[in-house]
């Protein structure tokens, strides 16, 4: 049976060819690139991300039935600790795929009897006595015993990584998952996220660093990042907060207004996310001045109402359908108003809301962590947000963007978020273009980089002792420089003269100048070039400031490298890589030799983040 052939034709059948092209494509490159290969006899660890709701699911079911053609008989599925989403999950399994024997949580009966007749499909929770469960039976079982094991861990930043790390300890889930893994006769484990971060600054040592990373494209439809918080611009569909008199009223009569442009053109969803805060009395407070702003419209349906309807309908410039006429946007807007069509839900700890009930009609979601990972709300236009932290984490921030999706009109987007937090968001999108440039472009190592204060994720899954910092706008040189050799870098600087005060480069030659440079620890060299590389990855041409001076007779060791003059003109390009090259007389220290020193200094403002990672023994590859 040609599995991934048959999953397409039923993604196909169901009209969505796009997405079958695209899953297609996801299918065929990792399972050429990565899964063909395999030599049924290692453990390799891999990872799969896009953007945050961009059908990463369908590309997993189609990695899957890749690998089931290629010979791989047992594939475990795992889910965000959430029962819902886990039989969510194993519904949409059963549904999509043809010819597997597919198995819950509790059918360890079924998966024996089967025997591998056909491929199996385990879908799990990533509860720990759920994968201690099933850790036993795959261990133990004995047709499991010469044959590998296919993981897929959806949202695999979440909970499967080690979070007693800086403890000397190992967490029960990531315990759990090791012994699923490395138990096995041999595995692919296949880390599945719209959020790498975490995933990319773990060691290699750690077990859970991916050998190779692969990026998938969405479609032409969705509505992510660049859409929202494009480069160097605020997006139209942005409203800022500081502007707005009455922020509340202004969200009910957008949604209202988009509500009823929706729902008269055939639609049958609208929905608004209110995402304040974690604190469940916020929520509270939150749906009462909803219910104030909803009854203030009611009240004015023949007075103030019908002139803030007008301006937000002249706003939307809907592309998927044919705008309505005003007089009938605002007669539904009555309708909705009258009949109290507009559900209010709290979605939170306390409040459990099925995903049903927002599927169709008008409805208003306040919440807060319950809005981020693995829900998706159809028909989200209107967008409230305002939670803030006072240590904000990049991969947290950006699961939130559940405005993000194919389902998005662009013409009636508007989100309602404070300036700051949207810079916030802008600077975690750069970074995403970043790593995506990087994975597309085949780095090997990966350069994250955040503004100060924006960390990229928790600070539990991560080695302290492994993962350090470089700051931009901090002056870096080594104390114990040593030059490849002397002549070559003569070389290549003979062109840039002393008197000279700075040269702008490509980051190419700044590059080529490091290939001739090496230091003891306390100037990682491939650090510095690596950050260079992340930066040609997201443009070409970028370039960088080169200072060259010669004749510098400054004692070896004495801490103190750069002049004055030199170290103010460095610090006037704030927002670019400045390269200071010292030529030493050799007259103090340097073993009489006319060597070059560096000093690098990266943009200000950024911190970029380094993994320290050793050589794996032997016995650990």
């Amino acid at each position: 049976m040609q599995y991934l052939k048959q999953y397409l034709k039923t993604i196909s059948d169901r009209g969505n060819v796009k997405l079958a092209e695209s899953i297609s494509k996801t299918a065929e490159d990792v399972g050429n690139q990565y899964i063909r290969n395999f030599n049924f006899s290692d453990h390799e660890i891999g990872l799969l991300f896009g953007n945050v709701q961009s059908g990463k699911t369908g590309q997993m079911f189609g990695i899957m039935c890749k690998a089931a053609d290629l010979g791989f008989p047992v594939f475990v599925l795992l889910t965000t600790d959430n029962v819902v989403l886990q039989q969510q999950t194993l519904e949409r399994v059963k549904s999509d795929l043809r010819g597997f024997c597919i198995c819950g949580e509790t059918d360890g009966g079924l998966f024996l009897e089967n025997s591998l007749v056909e491929p199996a499909i385990i879908v799990l929770k990533k509860n720990y006595r759920v994968l201690k469960l099933w850790a036993n039976i795959l261990n133990s079982t004995g047709f499991m015993k010469g044959n590998p094991l296919f993981i897929i861990d959806d949202e695999a930043d979440a909970a499967s990584l080690n979070t007693l790390v800086n403890r000397g300890r190992q967490s029960s889930i990531n315990k759990y998952l090791d012994s699923i893994k490395n138990e096995a006769s041999s595995s692919i484990y296949l880390q599945v996220t719209g959020t790498p971060q975490a995933i990319l600054l773990q060691t290699l040592v750690s077990g859970w660093h991916p050998y190779f990373t692969y990026y998938f494209q969405p479609g032409d439809a969705y509505l992510g990042g660049d859409f929202f918080f494009p480069k160097n611009e605020k997006a139209d569909c942005i409203s800022y907060l500081e502007s707005l008199k009455n922020p509340t009223r202004d969200v009910v009569v957008r949604h209202l207004t988009v509500s009823a442009q929706i729902l008269l053109s055939g639609g049958k969803v609208s929905n608004c996310l209110l995402h304040p805060s974690v604190r469940q009395n916020v929520h509270n407070r939150f749906a009462n001045d909803i219910a104030k702003e909803m009854k203030w419209a009611l009240e004015q349906i023949n007075d103030e109402l019908p002139a803030l309807v007008k301006k937000e309908y002249d706003d939307l410039a809907p592309t998927k359908t044919t705008k309505c006429s005003f007089d009938d946007v605002l007669a539904k807007v009555a309708d909705l108003l009258k009949s109290n069509a507009v559900k209010v839900l709290i979605m939170n700890g306390k409040y459990d809301v099925a995903t049903d009930e927002y599927a169709t009609g008008s409805n208003i979601i306040i919440g807060g962590n319950t809005l981020g990972r693995g829900v998706t709300f159809p028909g989200l236009h209107t967008i409230y947000y305002t939670r803030s932290s006072k240590k904000p984490q990049a991969d947290t921030m950006w699961q939130h963007s559940r405005m993000f999706g194919y389902d998005r009109d662009p013409g009636m987007m508007r989100v309602f978020i404070e300036e700051k937090l949207y810079k916030l968001f802008a600077d975690i999108n750069a970074t995403n273009n970043s790593i995506i440039s990087q994975v597309e472009q085949g780095s090997d190592k990966i350069k994250i980089y955040y503004p100060e204060g924006l960390n990229p994720t928790r600070a539990n899954v991560l080695d302290n002792k492994k993962v350090s910092m470089i700051s931009g706008g901090t002056n870096y040189y080594p104390l114990s420089p040593e030059n490849n050799t002397i002549e070559e870098l003569d070389k290549i600087l003979s062109s840039f003269e002393d008197s000279t005060p700075s040269y702008q480069i490509n980051l190419r030659l700044m590059l080529e100048i490091f290939n001739h440079i090496t230091s003891e620890e306390d100037f990682n060299v491939s650090a510095y070039k690596d950050v260079l590389t992340a930066m040609l990855a997201d443009k070409p041409t970028a370039q960088g400031i080169l200072i060259v001076r010669r004749n510098r007779d400054v004692a070896k060791g004495t801490g103190a490298l750069l002049s004055p003059n030199d170290w103010s003109l460095g610090a006037s390009f704030g927002n670019q890589v400045v390269l200071t090259m010292y030529q030493m007389t050799g007259n103090k220290g340097w073993n009489g030799r006319k060597i070059w020193v560096p000093n690098i200094k990266l943009p200000s403002g950024i911190v970029y983040y380094d993994v320290k990672d050793e050589e794996l023994s032997d016995e650990e590859v």
